[in-house]
């Protein structure tokens, strides 16, 4: 053990250390830090800020677009070959592949081609078609599943804004966006509704994905910010409820033509998730089949519910198309949680969602990689592992979707959809090729 006069020898060192021997060690530092960096993108893991990312997302295979469009792997075959749609990359064997922009480039052709299943291919809003808002409360993997919803949307041909309302930047880092807890001046939701500054426009702050059709808007240390200049009005004001959620919306107004599907991932601040509920049209609440975080699942329920009120006594009404709680790392042979599920659903009814996404190492490899199941290919996680949770992710989006088509007047497709393509039979080496989705 040290003496003191030992520690204080120490300290002493360490505060008359020469200036340049201290540049030594930041120069070091920054050497860890730079070689640290340039190994994770050798691995594969997303880095796209504060440096650019030159790499672009995969392809997939014909079987996956047939998949993802529903329609068969010969007819886009022929498609192919009579030139009609973009023209595929061709691999080993002639296998045929699409850019995710060359996916929505079939889309338009066959919504053209086949007028009266336009709405399958090109399915996004009319005019007349409100804007969608899916909060998603903050909770367990609430981060992971606003990430595959938001790029389930994509993949589906909607045009999505992904709105990170965490101060941790936990669905950014997704994406590949580190803000490091530094509050960048101006480069979240904080640009476009701040008090002490003129806000800027949405655009300025909006940042492209990997994915053709969806952008995000990446969190920053600012919300917390933010957060504080409203408690500090809510308790100068004698406790009258900020205009956040006014703001939100005006905001979210500026863009609105310009997206189908807006996902906010809501953080644990109190103001801005009040905010998030009153521009939402839907809310979507995730929970883990076991008894604490049921507990945790009702105190958001409950949370939820006080925004509302509170909101409601500042004379403005909400209406939501729909509040729905899904059920997240679900292991199905256990027999516990299947018949706390089942409780779940007496209580519930049709507000706890069908489907339930499954306990899976896959989703947690893809996340060591700073990636989703929808960027690899199922060689990267092991395919069974892939298949079973691509099976309930898109399950679980797949009932989301329906809703949100149920609220633009449209028949219900995408449940149908999902299971179809998870139930049919081996096709061809060149319709499947290396994954499915």
């Amino acid at each position: 053990m040290k003496t003191v006069t030992g520690l204080f020898t120490g300290l002493f060192m360490a505060h008359s250390e020469k200036p340049d021997d201290q540049e030594r060690i930041v120069d070091r530092v920054e050497r860890y830090c730079d070689s640290i960096w340039d190994w994770l993108g050798e691995e594969g893991v997303a880095t796209r800020v504060p440096f650019p990312d030159p790499r672009t997302l995969r392809l997939f295979s014909l079987g996956e677009v047939a998949d993802i469009l529903g329609v068969s792997g010969s007819y886009l075959r022929q498609l192919s070959i009579d030139g009609q749609g973009p023209t595929p990359q061709l691999g080993t064997a002639g296998r045929r592949s699409y850019t995710l922009g060359q996916i929505n480039e079939l889309r338009k052709h066959l919504a053209y081609a086949r007028p009266k299943e336009a709405l399958k291919f090109w399915p996004r809003r009319s005019e007349s078609d409100k804007l969608q808002i899916i909060a998603v409360a903050a909770g367990p993997a609430s981060t992971t599943t606003s990430f595959y919803l938001a790029q389930d949307l994509a993949l589906k041909g909607y045009r999505v804004l992904a709105i990170d309302l965490d101060s941790n930047s936990s669905l950014s880092c997704m994406f590949g966006y580190y803000s490091f807890g530094f509050p960048v001046h101006m480069t979240s939701m904080y640009a476009a509704i701040c008090y002490d500054f003129d806000p800027k426009g949405m655009q300025s702050v909006i940042k492209p994905t990997l994915f053709d059709g969806l952008d995000l808007i990446p969190g920053s240390a600012e919300l917390s910010i933010f957060e504080e200049e409203c408690r500090e009005r809510f308790l100068s004001e004698n406790l009258r409820y900020p205009d956040v959620s006014i703001r939100i919306v005006s905001a979210l107004k500026e863009v609105e033509a310009d997206y189908d599907v807006i996902v906010l991932a809501c953080g644990d601040g109190g103001f801005l998730t009040a905010g998030a509920y009153e521009a939402a049209t839907g809310v979507l609440v995730t929970v883990r089949p076991e008894v604490p975080e049921i507990v945790s699942m009702t105190s958001s329920l409950y949370l939820f519910k006080h925004f509302v009120a509170q909101i409601g006594e500042a004379g403005r009404t909400i209406n939501h198309d729909f509040v729905k709680c899904l059920v997240i790392r679900h292991d199905p042979r256990d027999v516990s949680q299947q018949n706390t599920i089942a409780k779940l659903r007496e209580i519930m009814g049709d507000d706890l969602l069908t489907a339930t996404v499954w306990e899976s190492d896959a989703i947690r490899r893809a996340g060591d990689k700073g990636r989703s199941l929808y960027e690899l290919s199922s060689g990267e996680v092991g395919r069974s592992s892939y298949e079973q949770a691509m099976k309930s992710l898109n399950s679980a989006n797949a009932e989301i979707m329906d809703i949100m088509s149920e609220v633009w007047g449209r028949d219900p497709f995408y449940v149908s959809l999902a299971s179809r393509s998870t139930t049919t039979g081996k096709a061809s080496s060149e319709s499947r090729g290396s994954s499915r989705i």
